[in-house]
């Protein structure tokens, strides 16, 4: 679960009644703040335990009250980072929602380095922190802010007519993954018409797409 500033609640030591403290929420905060600087000037390795509570005048003691390790800090630091899921496309042809979407999350990637070594991150250690509450918590943001506005475009009878039936995590792979992986190995931002031609693939390999 998340706080409305984007902070996780629920994997902290101890309970939630933690953040009716307002001492406590003041003080996760600025450590929260001083994080959110860290990584912004430095990458993840720049979040250390030291070098947040250096940062935030906030003690060591205080700092794993909130969180058990680095680790959950990186992670709440990067969720509060991420930007609103997009918002979805009016109504429309299936193909000009869909390559409007994709144009939205091609900015997104663009804008937001953040989101990729997100990814990175995540991938790397994700057999290592399946049972981490905040990892869990971060990857389900992550999920959101792609699948969201797909699912309310692709969950309609429209696109179920059009393309049959399909599973939409696959599909999501097919149309934004592209643009992830070209934005991991450096290619130019994807541009309008990249979108428009991935989306053009997308719908020419659905055996029973219709217009």
């Amino acid at each position: 679960m998340t706080r409305p500033d984007g902070g996780i609640l629920g994997y902290m030591s101890g309970t939630d009644d933690v953040e009716v403290d307002p001492r406590r929420a003041r003080s996760r905060a600025r450590l929260l703040d001083a994080a959110a600087a860290l990584l912004q000037a430095g990458g993840l390795e720049a979040v250390t335990i030291e070098g947040v509570t250096k940062l935030s005048k906030v003690a060591r003691t205080t700092l794993y009250r909130h969180f058990d390790n680095a680790m959950q800090l990186r992670a709440a630091t990067i969720e509060r980072l991420l930007p609103p899921v997009l918002e979805t496309p009016p109504e429309g042809p299936l193909r000009d929602r869909l390559i409007t979407l994709l144009e939205r999350q091609a900015d997104a990637i663009r804008d937001m380095p953040l989101q990729v070594s997100t990814l990175a991150w995540l991938a790397t250690g994700s057999d290592r922190n399946n049972d981490n509450p905040a990892i869990t918590s971060l990857r389900q943001r992550i999920i959101d802010q792609y699948r969201v506005p797909f699912d309310q475009v692709l969950d309609t009878p429209q696109a179920r007519r059009q393309l049959g039936e399909f599973d939409t995590f696959f599909v999501l792979s097919q149309l934004v993954g592209p643009l992830v992986f070209a934005k991991l190995i450096g290619l130019p931002a994807s541009t309008p018409r990249d979108c428009a031609r991935i989306v053009d693939d997308f719908l020419t390999a659905r055996p029973n797409f219709t217009e």
